[in-house]
Parts: C-alpha cells; sequence; structure tokens
C-alpha cells in the first residue's frame, strides 16, 4: 500500500514538473566597450502567475479547457516602443545615471494553459537594444564607465499595437473578461499588478558582490561578440556575474507571491518568478569605485602590475595558500597523534605467556620414523575445556600389524613356496635356511631335519 502511494506522488509530482514552464525572472547580458559610443544589451523577463480552483467554480468553467498565445514584435519606430525608452530612461535617471537606451526592440509572448486543477499564464519579454552615454571620463591611463542603469525597467502601462504587456492583469481583462471580473478588485490585484518588466534586484545586488573575472587572451576569440576586429587584440575582458548562491550574494531562491480569492470558491492566485541573473562585460580590466553614491568601474587596457588574480579580490591566492596551510597543520596533527599512539602501545610479548603453555603430542610414528607434530594447551586447567584438543576425544594407538597364517621364513626361499615357483636353494643346490624354514624343496627339508 505505502508502494502504491509513494509511486502515485511520484507519478503526480512528474506531471507538475512536466507541465510547469521555465518562470526566471530578470537576466541581464551586455558588452560594454569603452571605447565606443554605444554597446548592446538585453534583457529577458519573465513571470509564470497560476490561477487554481481546487473547489471548481466560475474560473474553472471558463479557464479549464482553453489554451492560447499573445505575441508579437517591434523595434524603436513602433509608437510604444518609443514610450518604453523614455519611461526605462526615465528611470535609470531616478538611479543618478547617465546612460541612455539609444534602440530598443521588444518581443513578447503571453501564452494561457488551461488545467483541471490551475491555469498558468506565461509572459515572456525580450529587450533588445543599445545603450549610449555611459563613459564618465576618459584620459591616457583610464576610462571610467557608469553602471547604474542596470536596474532597468518600468511601472508604467507598455501598450505594443494595443496590447498592454507589463501588467498580468491586462491580458486577463482583455482576453477573459469574466475571470477579470471575479480577480478584480480582489488580493489577486497585489500579485497581478506587478510590472513584468522590472530588474531592480539587479540593481539592489551591489556591483562588489558580483562574481568576477577578467581574461587577458579572450578579446581575440570574443572580439566578434563585440562587433569589433582584430585591433583590439592585446586588451583584456572583464565580466561580472550574479545570480548564484554564495557568500557574496547570499542564497538565491524563487520568488513565490501567493494570494486567496474568496468568490463563488475559494480560489488561489500565485506568481512565480526565479532568481534574477546578471552578466555583464567590458573591454579592459575593471575596477570596481562609487562615485557619488553612483557604481562605476575604472576600465584600464591592462591589469595593474602584479594582479595576478582571476577572480574576485584575492579569492584564490587567498584559497590556495589556505588550503596549503591547513594541509600543512593537518600533517602536523597527523604525526603528532602517530607519536603519542606508538609512545602508549605496549612493548613485547602481547598475549599468552609461554610459561603457561603444555605441550602435548598428537602424532605417532609411520613405518620408521615418528613426526613432530603436536599442540599445546594453557597450564591452568580452567580453562582448558575452551583450548583442549580434538585430538583427546581419540584414544591413540599405534599402527594395526597385518595378521599372518604362518611365521614368516627365515630364508629367502620361503617367499618361492608361497608363490609355487622353484626355489633358490635347490637351484643352487645347497641351502643355508635355519630351522624354521618351512620351504617344501627336497634340500631344504633335509637340511631342517639334520638341524633338528
Amino acid at each position: 500500500m505505502s508502494r502504491t502511494v509513494f509511486v502515485a506522488v511520484l507519478i503526480a509530482t512528474l506531471f507538475v514538473i512536466g507541465s510547469s514552464s521555465s518562470v526566471w525572472a530578470a537576466q541581464i547580458d551586455a558588452r560594454v566597450n569603452p571605447n565606443s559610443n554605444a554597446s548592446p544589451f538585453s534583457y529577458n523577463f519573465q513571470k509564470t502567475v497560476f490561477i487554481e480552483y481546487p473547489d471548481g467554480g466560475k474560473i474553472f468553467d471558463e479557464l479549464h479547457e482553453k489554451e492560447w498565445t499573445v505575441s508579437g514584435t517591434a523595434d524603436a519606430s513602433n509608437p510604444g516602443v518609443q514610450k518604453l525608452i523614455e519611461s526605462l530612461n526615465h528611470k535609470i535617471l531616478s538611479h543618478k545615471s547617465n546612460t541612455k537606451v539609444s534602440d530598443l526592440n521588444v518581443t513578447y509572448d503571453i501564452h494561457l494553459k488551461g488545467r483541471n486543477l490551475n491555469t498558468s499564464i506565461d509572459y515572456k519579454i525580450k529587450l533588445e537594444g543599445t545603450i549610449s552615454d555611459y563613459v564618465i571620463t576618459k584620459d591616457q591611463v583610464r576610462t571610467l564607465i557608469d553602471l547604474g542603469w542596470r536596474g532597468m525597467g518600468t511601472d508604467d502601462p507598455v501598450i505594443i499595437d494595443g496590447v498592454e504587456i507589463n501588467f498580468p492583469i491586462s491580458v486577463i481583462k482583455d482576453k477573459e473578461p469574466a475571470v477579470y471580473d471575479i480577480l478584480a478588485k480582489s488580493e489577486a490585484d497585489s500579485i497581478l499588478l506587478k510590472s513584468v518588466i522590472n530588474s531592480d534586484f539587479i540593481l539592489e545586488q551591489p556591483m562588489t558582490n558580483w562574481h568576477f573575472l577578467f581574461d587577458p587572451t579572450g578579446v581575440t576569440a570574443d572580439a566578434k561578440t563585440f562587433g569589433l576586429d582584430k585591433s583590439i587584440s592585446g586588451f583584456v575582458v572583464s565580466k561580472w556575474t550574479m545570480g548564484e548562491s554564495s557568500l557574496r550574494e547570499g542564497r538565491q531562491v524563487e520568488k513565490v507571491f501567493e494570494a486567496p480569492v474568496s468568490a463563488d470558491k475559494n480560489y488561489v492566485v500565485r506568481s512565480v518568478q526565479s532568481s534574477d541573473q546578471g552578466n555583464i562585460a567590458a573591454i579592459g580590466f575593471g575596477a570596481l569605485d562609487v562615485l557619488d553614491g553612483l557604481e562605476i568601474a575604472g576600465i584600464t587596457p591592462r591589469p595593474p602590475q602584479g594582479y595576478q588574480t582571476t577572480s574576485t579580490g584575492g579569492f584564490p591566492v587567498t584559497i590556495v595558500y589556505g588550503m596549503a596551510a591547513m594541509a600543512a597543520l593537518g600533517g602536523i596533527g597527523f604525526f603528532i597523534f602517530s607519536n603519542r599512539a606508538l609512545k602508549n602501545q605496549k612493548i613485547g610479548q602481547q598475549g599468552i605467556d609461554p610459561s603457561r603453555l603444555v605441550s602435548y603430542q598428537t602424532s605417532a610414528s609411520a613405518g620408521g620414523y615418528q613426526t613432530n607434530r603436536g599442540e599445546a594447551y594453557l597450564a591452568d586447567t580452567s580453562d582448558y575445556e575452551q583450548t583442549r584438543s580434538v585430538y583427546e576425544d581419540q584414544k591413540q594407538s599405534p599402527p594395526p600389524s597385518i595378521p599372518s597364517s604362518k611365521e614368516e621364513a627365515a630364508c629367502g626361499c620361503a617367499a618361492s613356496a608361497e608363490i609355487g615357483s622353484e626355489c633358490d636353494c635347490e637351484m643352487q643346490d645347497s641351502c643355508l635356511c635355519d630351522a624354521t624354514c618351512q620351504c617344501s624343496a627336497d634340500i631344504c627339508k633335509d637340511q631342517v631335519k639334520s638341524m633338528k
């Protein structure tokens, strides 16, 4: 019975996982060239909203068999995209950054899938474009670039070709008005009115907490990704990444918001977003700093002399030397422990004292020789029952003799008589046997008579 329940739970879990789609939140990917006036960037915003109806109800009747998709693309020539650029730049400016979005393409995909227990609505919005005015100052030594623009987003409606894509409640209102009437002005508003285009957490995570790497040879291989040629050969590429659970960034978990809705039945509206991720690269060696509350990076063509680490601060060097020190301490501790154990070890005879043992012979003669097999037992007979020899259970006796029907003849011709062959004495016409000879030859009989 327990095995059946386990299999049922496993199948249900696989079904839920298989029916769920990716729920990444904000993902940034930017490659900044301090030697240019513009650089490319891209943002991916994803969110999944679940409307659950475990008791059925009107929302179940409306959604459980439905599936539809609303999608589209637009560039900077679209009025909705132009308004979005203005809104993005306004928010960037509120973060004390003078960087601007100068070009933008928008791709969106909203997919509804109804099921018997819940309906999911997946929101996917991708922004690809160009940022400019990120260079603060530049001299012969280094270039200061602005990093305060990375929290890109908007709290305003974003309408592309008549479709509002920034607030989940909008598409529900447009495509499912009956469901909207139930959810509107309920506790679900706190979830359905949260903007999808939002990367505040990426800005809230200080750049000093991001993982830093630089590649002194990667520019030649990565030149095409920057839209540059081999003329940049010799520079390094600095990369900052975030989104992993670590001591710097803390534990990264998915964001889950849930609200109950009481109507004709009890419903639950839940939104799920995974942790945000970021990947920003810059040509040159980047050193982070803060200027009037704005996070910046000082970019130089090459790393400072003697800078040998490839990670944040002195992390690899610290770890390497730290591990070596711990290994040395571990070795010292092992030798100390071994030395103490050796001193405490008993020296000399261990176990039973040989003076307390008594030998016991277990072999008998075999032919004309005696074997040297034997056993020993304790002289203290109190323990002898546990150690006594199994040979004591058998009485030792010499090998039995082979019986004979008559005395063995003292002459060599006796054997000839037994087998009926011709006697040696008769052949030699001479008998040297004694009185015990029983040979049937006449010469031997005469010899025996004369002796008697």
